[in-house]
């Protein structure tokens, strides 16, 4: 079973974001599956490295758009993006190192990030950006 399963609860209704969530949702699930499997450092950080690639072109994503329209509370959601990419390259930079860092509370950490950041901040903007035109 994934660690991570789309629904519609997740959607924030605008096309290309929920695209994205739904491939993070899937590159955590690798992730997740390269550790449980006990797949060696070389494929888990392969993968660490594509999750962290793909967060980066998200987060970017969604700051542009934010930006383009004057989305209000974009201080507010850029910084938690920020806190997210502060961590996330800590855990890899350990990973990089050899500190056995990838465990299945940084797997859940990750996930209720996640949840909570969609459902609680990316919710905020859909019907900002909706009423801008965009879908």
């Amino acid at each position: 079973m994934a660690l991570m399963e789309w629904s519609e609860r997740l959607s924030v209704n605008l096309k290309e974001v929920d695209e994205q969530h739904k491939k993070l949702l899937a590159l955590v699930n690798e992730l997740h599956d390269a550790m449980k499997s006990g797949k060696g450092n070389e494929a888990i950080g392969k993968t660490l490295d594509s999750l962290m690639a793909y967060v980066k072109t998200h987060f970017d994503f969604e700051e542009k758009m934010m930006t383009k329209y004057a989305y209000p509370d974009y201080p507010a959601h850029k910084r938690e993006h920020e806190n997210l990419t502060t961590k996330a390259v800590d855990l890899q930079t350990q990973f990089r190192s050899g500190k056995p860092v990838l465990s299945l509370e940084v797997m859940s950490f990750l996930q209720n990030w996640l949840t909570n950041h969609i459902m609680n901040t990316d919710k905020k903007y859909s019907p900002f950006l909706k009423g801008k035109g965009v879908s």
